[in-house]
């Protein structure tokens, strides 16, 4: 039996060979070290994270993620619930939050979920995978299992807003949320506590529709980075890491700067920490090499 279950929402970017494949990797890695075992929510779908706000109204997109967790409940409803995503924890939680304070929205949304027998309770908690490890865990007994310190890697903790507002991690600051440094101390290596970009929206599916409004604000977070003496970024979000990450070149075209800084997982940085390979770690995955942290994965 394992030290921890929870019933567990991937998410649509983290299907294999999708945009955040290498992110449901390394979790993999992670929770097998740390003997958490995550039971995915059967025939889940999508959160509505962006094809819900694109005029499809505010019923459906609550309906899609109701169902998620009226599945969740109907097959493991004593675990919480766990989403490695950003989005979709954020959007879960938000419906959650939406349906239970309106005993309207709850009857037209079991109304709906009848048709495919099932009832939405809303009673299981909806967490972010970093809750758990810090929460559930805490940072002394995810230091236990580090076999390969991360020594001598100077990192950026970008947190993004998904997971910072207007939930976010419990007794963490708004404006400065600390977690990041400090899984990051805790697996050897250097945080950068005084980068000042780690609450900064990345500009979402403005990189899509907007990509100048979008690019101005990833050069901040990137510059920043830079400034402070970063060899690499590390966030909690998919989103946050595509964006970070795949449009570098397009911004050192565009500003004429010279960027190529990783971007990697809190869950990559944990894996590899705990003695995993670069494969295991999906450092495979990354568009801008991780080098310092193959370097590590591949001691003996």
């Amino acid at each position: 039996m394992a030290r921890k279950e929870y019933s567990f929402y991937p998410g649509c970017s983290s299907e294999r060979k999708a945009s955040a494949s290498n992110y449901m990797t390394s979790v993999e890695s992670m929770c097998k070290t740390l003997d958490i075992k995550l039971n995915e929510i059967p025939d889940w779908n999508c959160c509505a994270a962006s094809i819900g706000y694109a005029e499809g109204g505010e019923l459906p997109r609550h309906v899609m993620n109701a169902r998620n967790i009226a599945l969740s409940e109907k097959n493991v409803g004593n675990q919480d619930i766990v989403a490695t995503c950003a989005a979709c924890w954020l959007g879960a939680k938000e419906s959650q939050e939406r349906i239970n304070h309106s005993p309207t929205m709850l009857a037209d949304v079991n109304e709906i979920l009848k048709e495919a027998g099932l009832k939405y309770e809303g009673k299981q908690k909806i967490r972010h995978m970093v809750e758990v490890l810090i929460e559930d865990l805490g940072y002394e007994e995810l230091g236990k299992p580090v076999k390969k310190p991360l020594e001598g890697i100077k990192i950026a903790g970008y947190v993004g807003c998904q997971t910072n507002r207007p939930f976010g991690v419990d007794g963490e600051s708004f404006e400065n949320p600390k977690y990041l440094d400090k899984l990051t101390e805790t697996m050897g290596a250097q945080a950068l506590d005084k980068y000042e970009q780690k609450v900064t929206c990345c500009g979402g599916a403005l990189a899509f529709s907007e990509p100048e409004k979008s690019q101005a604000q990833i050069k901040k977070i990137i510059e920043s980075a830079y400034d402070h003496g970063a060899d690499m970024i590390v966030t909690p979000c998919p989103v946050c890491q595509m964006n970070v990450e795949v449009y570098q070149g397009q911004i050192n075209k565009k500003y004429g700067t010279k960027f190529k800084i990783p971007v990697v997982y809190y869950s990559q940085l944990m894996a590899v920490a705990y003695g995993a390979t670069a494969k295991e770690a999906a450092l495979d995955g990354n568009i801008i090499r991780a080098t310092q942290l193959e370097e590590i994965a591949a001691k003996k």
